[in-house]
């Protein structure tokens, strides 16, 4: 016998449809072609330690891969440069573990969501509530669109108007998710040099553009059917 999909779940679905769409922006900011599109854009600012830009394509690799690996920390706190010295100090790996740690938690949460959103589908199909699970997606998709644009906002500000926008922003994302404030570095850091602060806004603003572009997708393209 089929269960009918409950109208109510319609809700559960709008909140589960930003948490995909974060993600999936997270998850695609989290390959390769970000920092080697990043790296070469003509805006982006030169090390004033010297790190050329073939030299940061040569280190960025490890940190992102260590986000979405196995690995342990030795995995950064090995490498070295050409004259010995690590490329991370001591403050900088801790905080690179902490990153691991949240990013992983929103990995997993990103996957629970392709789960239940598979299975929600699937059990609306069944249980006649395909209208209903339409709606979530087109109400979740409103609200990625309100979330993905204060983002931008304030990406967008922070680049063309006023920087300080984008720091408090930045520190307000950091003490939620970080204690204290093991995630300030000098400028000699390797940390700051391969991600200055452009990155992030650049990062935080792609991440909005993306998940933008799905919640537009899923509130205008899904119609109901005749």
């Amino acid at each position: 016998m089929k269960i009918k999909f409950p109208a109510y779940l319609s809700w559960f679905v709008s909140l589960i449809t930003p948490l995909f769409l974060l993600g999936l922006g997270l998850r695609i900011l989290l390959t390769p072609v970000f920092y080697q599109v990043e790296y070469n854009m003509p805006y982006f600012p030169v090390d004033e330690y010297g790190m050329t830009k073939q030299e940061r394509l040569q280190w960025a690799p490890f940190a992102i891969n260590y986000l979405v690996n196995n690995e342990d920390i030795s995995y950064l706190g090995n490498l070295q440069f050409e004259d010995g010295s690590p490329v991370y100090n001591e403050r900088e790996l801790s905080h690179m573990h902490d990153v691991k740690i949240v990013t992983k938690g929103a990995l997993n949460a990103w996957y629970a969501s392709i789960i239940l959103l598979i299975a929600l589908g699937a059990w609306a199909k069944a249980g006649q509530g395909a209208s209903a699970f339409r709606l979530g997606l087109r109400r979740g998709g409103w609200w990625m669109i309100g979330i993905a644009g204060l983002i931008a906002g304030i990406a967008g500000v922070g680049i063309l108007i006023n920087p300080d926008v984008f720091w408090q922003f930045f520190t307000l994302f950091h003490k939620v998710f970080f204690e204290g404030d093991s995630w300030l570095f000098y400028f000699s850091d390797s940390l700051i040099r391969l991600f200055p602060m452009r990155f992030w806004q650049d990062a935080f603003l792609w991440a909005a553009v993306i998940a933008l572009g799905g919640g537009l997708g899923l509130a205008l393209g899904l119609r109901e059917r005749n």
